[in-house]
Protein backbone atom coordinates (compact mmCIF):
# COMPACT_ATOMS: atom_id res chain seq x y z
CA UNK A 1 0.00 0.00 0.00
CA UNK A 2 2.51 2.71 0.43
CA UNK A 3 4.47 1.37 -2.70
CA UNK A 4 1.56 2.41 -4.16
CA UNK A 5 1.02 5.68 -2.41
CA UNK A 6 4.62 5.95 -3.29
CA UNK A 7 4.64 5.43 -6.59
CA UNK A 8 1.56 8.12 -7.16
CA UNK A 9 2.88 10.98 -5.49
CA UNK A 10 6.33 10.09 -7.71
CA UNK A 11 4.34 10.30 -10.56
CA UNK A 12 2.36 13.41 -9.48
CA UNK A 13 5.46 15.22 -8.93
CA UNK A 14 6.73 14.24 -12.42
CA UNK A 15 3.59 15.39 -14.00
CA UNK A 16 3.62 18.84 -12.47
CA UNK A 17 7.33 19.08 -13.47
CA UNK A 18 6.57 19.17 -17.17
CA UNK A 19 3.80 21.81 -16.95
CA UNK A 20 5.00 25.51 -17.04
CA UNK A 21 3.94 28.05 -14.36
CA UNK A 22 3.58 30.69 -16.83
CA UNK A 23 3.32 32.10 -19.93
CA UNK A 24 5.09 34.72 -21.95
CA UNK A 25 3.78 37.97 -22.85
CA UNK A 26 2.85 36.79 -26.17
CA UNK A 27 1.10 33.64 -25.54
CA UNK A 28 -1.14 35.40 -23.55
CA UNK A 29 -1.46 38.04 -26.01
CA UNK A 30 -2.50 35.15 -28.57
CA UNK A 31 -4.96 33.72 -26.17
CA UNK A 32 -8.64 34.58 -26.71
CA UNK A 33 -11.03 36.39 -24.86
CA UNK A 34 -14.88 35.47 -23.98
CA UNK A 35 -15.12 37.99 -26.86
CA UNK A 36 -13.66 36.76 -29.19
CA UNK A 37 -10.89 38.82 -29.74
CA UNK A 38 -7.56 38.61 -28.36
CA UNK A 39 -6.65 38.94 -25.09
CA UNK A 40 -4.47 42.10 -24.21
CA UNK A 41 -3.01 43.62 -21.16
CA UNK A 42 -5.64 45.45 -18.71
CA UNK A 43 -3.98 49.03 -19.77
CA UNK A 44 -4.31 48.55 -23.24
CA UNK A 45 -7.80 47.36 -23.19
CA UNK A 46 -10.90 48.84 -24.89
CA UNK A 47 -13.23 51.10 -22.33
CA UNK A 48 -16.33 52.04 -22.78
CA UNK A 49 -17.42 55.45 -21.93
CA UNK A 50 -21.13 56.25 -22.04
CA UNK A 51 -22.58 59.64 -21.76
CA UNK A 52 -24.92 58.25 -19.68
CA UNK A 53 -25.75 54.81 -18.83
CA UNK A 54 -29.18 55.16 -17.21
CA UNK A 55 -31.95 57.29 -19.34
CA UNK A 56 -35.29 57.93 -17.23
CA UNK A 57 -37.89 58.43 -19.95
CA UNK A 58 -40.40 59.64 -17.02
CA UNK A 59 -43.83 59.06 -16.88
CA UNK A 60 -45.81 57.33 -20.39
CA UNK A 61 -48.87 55.85 -20.93
CA UNK A 62 -49.31 52.00 -21.03
CA UNK A 63 -48.35 50.68 -24.91
CA UNK A 64 -46.02 53.99 -25.37
CA UNK A 65 -42.68 52.46 -27.18
CA UNK A 66 -39.69 54.47 -25.58
CA UNK A 67 -36.49 54.83 -28.28
CA UNK A 68 -33.32 55.67 -26.92
CA UNK A 69 -29.86 55.95 -28.20
CA UNK A 70 -26.67 54.82 -25.75
CA UNK A 71 -24.14 56.93 -26.75
CA UNK A 72 -20.49 55.76 -25.96
CA UNK A 73 -17.16 56.14 -26.52
CA UNK A 74 -13.93 53.97 -26.90
CA UNK A 75 -11.42 55.94 -24.59
CA UNK A 76 -8.63 52.34 -24.61
CA UNK A 77 -6.02 51.56 -26.92
CA UNK A 78 -7.37 48.57 -29.25
CA UNK A 79 -10.59 48.18 -30.62
CA UNK A 80 -13.78 47.40 -29.09
CA UNK A 81 -15.85 44.20 -29.95
CA UNK A 82 -19.36 43.97 -28.76
CA UNK A 83 -20.53 40.28 -28.91
CA UNK A 84 -24.09 40.83 -27.57
CA UNK A 85 -26.66 42.62 -26.22
CA UNK A 86 -29.09 41.07 -23.96
CA UNK A 87 -32.44 42.88 -22.32
CA UNK A 88 -33.94 41.52 -18.90
CA UNK A 89 -36.91 40.80 -20.55
CA UNK A 90 -38.80 40.49 -24.14
CA UNK A 91 -39.94 44.53 -24.17
CA UNK A 92 -36.70 45.70 -24.52
CA UNK A 93 -34.62 45.31 -27.60
CA UNK A 94 -31.07 46.45 -27.88
CA UNK A 95 -29.15 46.91 -31.15
CA UNK A 96 -25.47 46.79 -31.18
CA UNK A 97 -22.63 47.78 -33.72
CA UNK A 98 -21.20 44.37 -35.18
CA UNK A 99 -18.07 46.17 -36.21
CA UNK A 100 -14.84 46.65 -34.21
CA UNK A 101 -15.22 50.30 -32.86
CA UNK A 102 -11.52 52.00 -33.06
CA UNK A 103 -10.03 53.82 -30.30
CA UNK A 104 -11.05 56.97 -30.40
CA UNK A 105 -14.17 56.26 -32.08
CA UNK A 106 -17.61 56.41 -30.81
CA UNK A 107 -20.85 54.42 -30.85
CA UNK A 108 -24.31 53.60 -30.06
CA UNK A 109 -26.69 51.30 -28.60
CA UNK A 110 -30.00 51.83 -30.06
CA UNK A 111 -32.58 50.74 -27.47
CA UNK A 112 -36.72 50.20 -28.16
CA UNK A 113 -39.40 49.44 -24.90
CA UNK A 114 -42.59 48.07 -25.61
CA UNK A 115 -44.74 49.18 -22.32
CA UNK A 116 -47.10 47.31 -23.19
CA UNK A 117 -48.88 45.19 -20.66
CA UNK A 118 -46.43 47.26 -18.08
CA UNK A 119 -47.22 49.13 -15.42
CA UNK A 120 -45.56 51.01 -12.38
CA UNK A 121 -42.06 52.07 -11.72
CA UNK A 122 -39.88 49.72 -14.44
CA UNK A 123 -35.83 49.56 -14.95
CA UNK A 124 -35.21 47.34 -17.67
CA UNK A 125 -31.54 46.71 -17.50
CA UNK A 126 -28.96 45.89 -21.27
CA UNK A 127 -26.45 44.16 -20.65
CA UNK A 128 -23.40 44.07 -23.22
CA UNK A 129 -20.68 41.75 -23.38
CA UNK A 130 -17.38 43.30 -24.91
CA UNK A 131 -13.78 42.70 -24.92
CA UNK A 132 -13.29 45.57 -22.57
CA UNK A 133 -12.22 46.33 -19.17
CA UNK A 134 -14.65 45.49 -17.44
CA UNK A 135 -15.92 42.71 -19.97
CA UNK A 136 -19.62 43.41 -18.98
CA UNK A 137 -21.17 46.76 -19.22
CA UNK A 138 -25.01 46.96 -17.97
CA UNK A 139 -27.84 49.98 -19.36
CA UNK A 140 -30.77 50.92 -17.76
CA UNK A 141 -33.80 52.84 -18.74
CA UNK A 142 -36.15 53.42 -15.75
CA UNK A 143 -39.12 55.38 -15.38
CA UNK A 144 -43.20 54.61 -14.59
CA UNK A 145 -46.00 53.47 -16.76
CA UNK A 146 -49.68 54.48 -16.14
CA UNK A 147 -52.75 52.97 -17.11
CA UNK A 148 -54.84 54.51 -20.60
CA UNK A 149 -57.00 56.43 -19.91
Amino acid sequence: MKKLLMMALVATAFAACQQTSSQTVEEKANEVNVAGAPAVLAEDAPQMKFEKAIFDFGVITMGEKVHYDFKFKNTGKTPLIITNAEATCGCTVPDYPKTPIKPGDEGIIKVIFDSEGKMGIQDKQITLTTNANPIAEKLHLVGEIKERK
